[in-house]
């Protein structure tokens, strides 16, 4: 009788047993939801990539995750938020390198390299120069050769003044000994509109956005700003092709963080985040986007955005823009 007992007390005493989907602990540091800030408007690349990271890890930090649009000023209003939050883990930026690497160059931005942290990049493109369907120009070769035989004719169409791809061009045109007329617009997508329009003779954007008029014959792209050929551009020749490889200037999607996260908190956010971009899903998404994945983790991410910050800078005092206010 006494031993029933003392298993009875043993028994009552003990702490409860709770299936492991309720027991599971947050994770690190995690105490509140996390917010994926995207600095553009909803509907584009940026933000379906970061809704799709954002859903394919679910609460398996032990927390929601929010995506929140803050988009304008060129991206920089989002990042400049980011950047100015505390270094918690559960505020950070899913972006393209634009706000990173080529508009503290071109704006008085409020923040710093020194102020983020680049956790990891989930993938690439080049840009793109490309010519209508109906153009006789077929090559890279005989672009190169026309537009050194009229310089400043052609016109070509970028994200803005300052903006990566008006920069990427530059850095390949220089490189060429070439001269064209940039005309600026809000977004790629408005680009490849004026150029299937006739408005300009070059689409000058991502690869990425001119698929589609790849695709249907629409766009001729010939220079891509790469190194390597691309295997959706058949027409498309890198920069190792033209024997510049050095002006690589890319497109890229990464996470970064406000600098100074607890080591352990980021630990977490990357084994999460580096599972959701080895999923079917995620890597679907980004071939049906004419992205090459590519997993970067924080130092090599670190070492493309520093070299990517520093030949833009060069670029940007070569042709003379001012910082605007």
């Amino acid at each position: 009788m006494f031993k029933r007992l003392l298993l009875l007390a043993a028994v009552l005493l003990a702490p409860p047993v709770m299936p492991s989907a309720w027991a599971q602990a947050p994770a690190p540091g995690f105490e509140r939801p996390i917010r994926i800030i995207v600095p553009i408007a909803p509907g584009g690349g940026t933000d379906v990539f970061a809704r799709l990271l954002g859903e394919i890890v679910g609460t398996s930090l032990g927390q929601p995750i929010v995506v929140e649009n803050r988009p304008g000023a060129s991206s920089t209003i989002g990042t400049q938020f980011v950047a100015e939050q505390r270094a918690d883990g559960t505020t950070l930026l899913f972006t393209a390198n634009s706000p990173i690497t080529a508009a503290p160059h071109v704006m008085n931005t409020r923040y710093t390299l020194d102020q983020l942290d680049p956790m990891f990049i989930v993938g690439h493109t080049g840009f793109t120069l490309c010519v209508r369907q109906d153009s006789p120009i077929m090559t890279a070769q005989a672009l190169i050769a026309a537009m050194r035989a009229a310089p400043g004719r052609f016109t070509y169409g970028t994200d803005g003044v300052g903006g990566n791809m008006h920069l990427a061009a530059e850095r390949v045109f220089r490189a060429l000994g070439l001269e064209a007329t940039m005309v600026p617009f809000q977004g790629a997508a408005q680009t490849l509109a004026s150029f299937t329009g006739g408005h300009i003779d070059l689409y000058g954007g991502s690869i990425a956005v001119a698929m589609p008029a790849i695709r249907d014959g629409r766009a001729r792209c010939l220079i891509l700003t790469q190194r390597a050929q691309h295997p959706e551009v058949p027409t498309g020749s890198g920069l190792d092709v033209l024997g510049i490889p050095n002006e690589e200037t890319l497109i890229w999607w990464g996470m970064i963080a406000p600098r100074g996260i607890a080591a352990e908190r980021r630990a977490a956010l990357m084994t999460a985040f580096e599972a959701a971009w080895r999923t079917e899903r995620f890597q679907t998404q980004l071939a049906r986007s004419g992205v090459t994945p590519e997993f970067r983790d924080s130092a090599a991410s670190t070492a493309l955005i520093t070299a990517e910050n520093e030949a833009l800078a060069r670029v940007v005092r070569q042709i003379g823009i001012e910082r605007s206010r």
